[in-house]
């Protein structure tokens, strides 16, 4: 049998803090608790998604500025043509890849946010795959 992913003990850490800890603790350790958890939580998501979401943007930067280059250096130069006016919400393929980007970014950060949730179902209503969702 193969060993538990990190991502999978993790998942079982936060359970553990809100379905066994949190309910037997006293009310001034719930807050603190709650936070633990969430922060596990956000850590799961960022070892299970967030390289395979870093690999999606990527691809969308180089072929939004077709060049190569590291994320960060892609990101740089994006928010640099941006901020020179080379690049506008007409650039083909620029808005879509913001979008994209932020609901990636949401997908591991606040996955339950209302917002987020509803653009998702509007996506694929329209039938785009959403990254990471």
């Amino acid at each position: 049998m193969d060993e538990p992913t990190g991502a999978e003990l993790l998942g079982t850490v936060a359970r553990y803090l809100r379905e066994t800890l949190l309910p037997k603790l006293p009310p001034e350790a719930v807050f603190h608790t709650r936070v633990a958890a969430n922060a596990v939580d956000l850590v799961r998501r960022q070892l299970e998604l967030g390289a395979g979401l870093e690999t999606e943007e990527l691809a969308r930067l180089r072929a939004l500025l077709g060049r190569e280059g590291s994320l960060d250096e892609l990101n740089r130069a994006l928010s640099e043509r941006i901020s020179a006016g080379e690049l506008g919400e007409r650039t083909p393929g620029l808005m879509e890849h913001l979008w994209a980007t932020t609901l990636a970014k949401m997908a591991v950060d606040q996955p339950a946010y209302a917002s987020y949730r509803r653009e998702l179902e509007l996506r694929q209503g329209e039938g785009a795959e959403p990254s990471g969702g």
